[in-house]
């Protein structure tokens, strides 16, 4: 069990005891735990091993919680939560995935109509008993009855890189139709969040019928699942599913708020506007006690009636961007185009696709001044990983690309795997010889935390290593990072001039955002790498410059923005 596998425990407890309608100050302590685990950069294992230290240190971690969280650990779940989901039907659980319906409206939804499952739900709908309770009406019944059918289909997650592919292709289109003044993606991968389950579009039209009709013939539109008014769902061949809500001008600021969410920054704002006498929703902005709406054609104009400076989407997880923006503190987030080196790519020499000089030639296209090629050492044998003489060898060939090309340098590298006992896949005089020497974890991610921190450990303590590359080996929605004490590892980066590496590959983006944030918090330079294995493996570098980004970093964060000299500099010397 780690971190994220308790706080998500804590949050469908919360969700589960809120339906039961139990006292609201449990629920939010839940909600509370939930937020402490999910940003602590170390283990909970790793406190509850510490004689000196225990979780009720953390905050909104009482003695009870502690106890909760023990539990888990140990045993891999809840008692307290098994038993709450052996008295509510799995049904009414799903139910949570609806857009725009908590936990308090399937409470009244489960309790007053007795649905026990989506099919009950829907006819229920149908039937107009939805709209007949207090605080629901048509509007919310019409969303219900919409979205039925993809609440399975929600719990699916894809790639970041593939929604933004798929969701900025039917922006870019829309945006050319006549009709059309204004078109965005919203929603999670807005937010730049590692997966996401769907897609939201908005657009402003004269007719919504054009850019439906528009949607429905796109060449990656599979087919489509709902369409009313205002409104349209299709499912893409991808298989994700996407929402395209044509909005009203004067709406569109806060439809743009509201469907970029999360949720979390959402209620925050929902309580500010209370605060100044305001409602605010997805239809706009007004005074309490009165139906017209103030126009805020723009989300500037949301966060200006709330006395606050516009957020960038990435910050928005109610992780401290009200507190800077209200002390003028927001981040400068970097930016792709701040990037002028990637450190971590491989060639022809080891599993790569393209020789030096073409991975040389398409990275000076697009504007790096410096690139390492870091080729597998050899515990990666079906990688065709190089032993010593033959990364010497190889960096001969690298000398003479150097030779060829002008406008960028080509560092000798290598990408060394930290073995399972600790060492190192190659011998320090090797190493040495290197300009750039990343350590990464490819095997034996299911050791033993105490094993991993010790694998960690070594390699930062090695003269010789520079990065620590994709720290935890996960493959997102495929497998999960190594358990290790990020807080020691961190510590013992910095404490050694090792940098960091957030992997821009859409399958790693390893560091986490969180991680990535610990990691500038203690003055750890981070890198962001392609990972590239081919040419075409460059443009994955946007993907890597958002994490940074969720992560608040700025330009003098991230070490290649820097030129080579400036970036050498940062390097520690053995």
């Amino acid at each position: 069990m780690q971190n994220a596998d308790v706080a998500r425990i804590f949050d469908t407890l919360a969700d589960l005891l809120e339906i039961q309608e139990a006292n609201p100050f449990r629920v939010r302590a839940y909600r509370n735990a939930s937020r402490t685990v999910e940003g602590l950069t170390e283990s909970l294992s790793s406190i509850i091993e510490d004689p000196d230290r225990t979780l009720s240190d953390l905050p909104g971690i009482g003695k009870d919680l502690a106890e909760k969280i023990k539990t888990i650990l140990e045993t891999n779940t809840l008692p307290q939560l098994e038993e709450l989901k052996s008295k509510i039907p799995p049904g009414v659980v799903q139910m949570l995935n609806l857009p725009g319906i908590g936990p308090k409206k399937v409470a009244v939804m489960f309790r007053e109509l007795k649905v026990n499952t989506l099919e009950d739900l829907r006819a229920a709908g149908e039937n107009g008993q939805i709209s007949a309770l207090k605080g629901f009406g048509k509007k919310t019944e019409q969303t219900i009855l919409e979205n039925i059918d993809s609440v399975a289909a929600a719990e699916q997650r894809f790639y970041l890189s593939d929604a933004i592919h798929a969701g900025e292709a039917i922006v870019a289109s829309l945006r050319e139709l006549e009709s059309v003044t204004q078109a965005d993606l919203a929603g999670s991968s807005r937010r730049r969040k590692e997966t996401t389950g769907d897609l939201d579009v908005l657009a402003i039209a004269e007719d919504s019928e054009e850019p439906m009709d528009h949607l429905a013939e796109h060449e990656l539109v599979a087919q489509v699942l709902q369409r009313g008014p205002t409104k349209m769902r299709v499912r893409l061949h991808l298989g994700i599913e996407l929402d395209l809500r044509v909005v009203p001008e004067e709406s569109y600021g806060a439809a743009m708020v509201y469907f970029t969410g999360s949720k979390e920054h959402n209620i925050v704002l929902r309580k500010r506007a209370q605060e100044r006498k305001l409602k605010l929703n997805e239809y706009g902005v007004s005074p309490e006690g009165k139906d017209k709406s103030k126009p805020v054609r723009t989300e500037e104009d949301v966060y200006k009636l709330l006395d606050l400076p516009w957020i960038p989407p990435e910050l928005r997880e109610d992780r401290g961007e009200f507190d800077a923006a209200e002390s003028d503190k927001l981040p400068e987030l970097v930016d792709v185009d701040d990037i002028r080196g990637d450190l971590h790519m491989h060639t022809t020499a080891s599993d790569g696709k393209n020789s030096i000089l073409e991975m040389a030639e398409a990275a000076k296209k697009l504007g790096r001044k410096y690139i390492a090629i870091t080729d597998h050492s050899k515990r990666v044998s079906m990688a065709n990983g190089l032993d010593a003489k033959r990364l010497r060898e190889h960096w001969k060939d690298i000398d003479k690309a150097n030779d060829e090309i002008k406008g960028i340098e080509i560092w000798k590298g290598i990408e060394c795997d930290i073995l399972e006992d600790a060492t190192l896949d190659l011998p320090d005089d090797v190493l040495a010889e290197a300009d750039w020497v990343i350590a990464v974890l490819h095997y034996g991610l299911k050791q033993p935390k105490d094993q991993i921190n010790k694998r960690m450990m070594a390699a930062i303590q090695n003269p010789h290593v520079h990065c620590i590359g994709h720290p935890t080996g996960r493959l997102l929605l495929r497998r999960p990072g190594a358990e290790m004490d990020f807080h020691d590892i961190l510590k013992a980066a910095a404490d050694h001039g090792v940098l960091m590496e957030i992997n821009a590959s859409p399958e790693r983006l390893d560091l986490s955002d969180v991680h990535a944030q610990a990691a500038a918090d203690m003055g750890i330079p981070i890198v962001i790498d392609t990972d590239a294995h081919s040419t075409t493996g460059f443009h994955t570098m946007k993907y890597g410059v958002y994490q940074a980004r969720r992560a608040g970093l700025e330009k003098k964060h991230i070490a290649n923005t820097r030129t080579p000299k400036q970036f050498r500099k940062l390097l520690r010397t053995s």
